[in-house]
């Protein structure tokens, strides 16, 4: 019990599950997997990822299950538009898994309940400045050995972006590292592939694969999920604004 109340302790709870998640995921629908064992294993993963999802939702308070409803349907749209339609990225098997919509939104609930962490909160600051200095050189690295203006680019929106809302700089900051692992396993285990220029027409933003500070299509997915519980709530918006405004 009083490991839980450490910052280790409540890392583990939250992205530490996260991240076996989603190594344990990604390596079931990994190339290797696909030539040494079996062509498809994403039915599978989606059946696992179906009972997390309901162990989740059933845990979280009403709000935090319409978010997550929300974050879903947002994250349904955002694939078929950025994949299929728009071809920014392609899935190993040129489809849109079933598993991964619901893992966005997964991904979304698990980074905000580690922001909302008692320790976590605490280290505030020191978490920020943490981050910063991880994505800052990450950035720089590949731009300068991947010609990654593409993810550069996106890297510095985040931190334009996070100007304007600095009461949500914790959960955006960690949302792009968690968000940077994860492109990194997954491309690695070639689970999905990005092209060598964005959109792959786009000739004048060449991107690495995968670019980084893509986590910047997050700030969609917060802030779609957010305008649909707001435009449904507004009596318990204001009060919510209002709580933040003396923290």
């Amino acid at each position: 019990m009083i490991f839980s109340k450490t910052l280790l302790g409540q890392t583990l709870q939250t992205l530490g599950w996260l991240f076996f998640a989603i190594s344990l995921g990604l390596f079931l629908d990994s190339k290797f997997i696909a030539e040494h064992y079996y062509h498809n294993t994403q039915h599978i993963i989606t059946l696992l990822i179906i009972p997390l999802f309901l162990f989740l939702y059933y845990k979280a308070t009403s709000r935090t299950r319409e978010l997550l409803i929300y974050a879903t349907l947002i994250a349904i749209v955002g694939e078929y538009l950025f994949s299929k339609t728009l071809g920014m990225y392609t899935y190993r098997l040129k489809n849109i898994p079933h598993y991964i919509p619901p893992g966005h939104a997964i991904v979304f609930l698990l980074v905000y309940y580690f922001s909302r962490k008692s320790q976590v909160k605490y280290n505030r600051k020191k978490i920020e400045v943490f981050c910063t200095s991880l994505i800052i050189p990450f950035s720089l690295y590949f731009l300068i050995l991947k010609n990654d203006i593409l993810g550069f680019v996106c890297t510095f929106f985040v931190f334009y972006f996070l100007r304007k809302h600095p009461k949500e700089r914790l959960f955006f900051l960690v949302m792009y590292c968690v968000v940077a692992i994860t492109e990194l396993i997954g491309t690695s285990l070639e689970c999905w592939q990005w092209p060598s220029v964005a959109f792959n027409k786009l000739n004048f933003l060449p991107s690495a694969n995968p670019p980084a500070g893509i986590s910047l299509f997050y700030f969609g997915l917060d802030r779609g999920t957010m305008s649909f519980y707001k435009r449904r709530h507004k009596a318990a918006w204001k009060r919510l604004k209002k709580v933040r405004s003396f923290n």
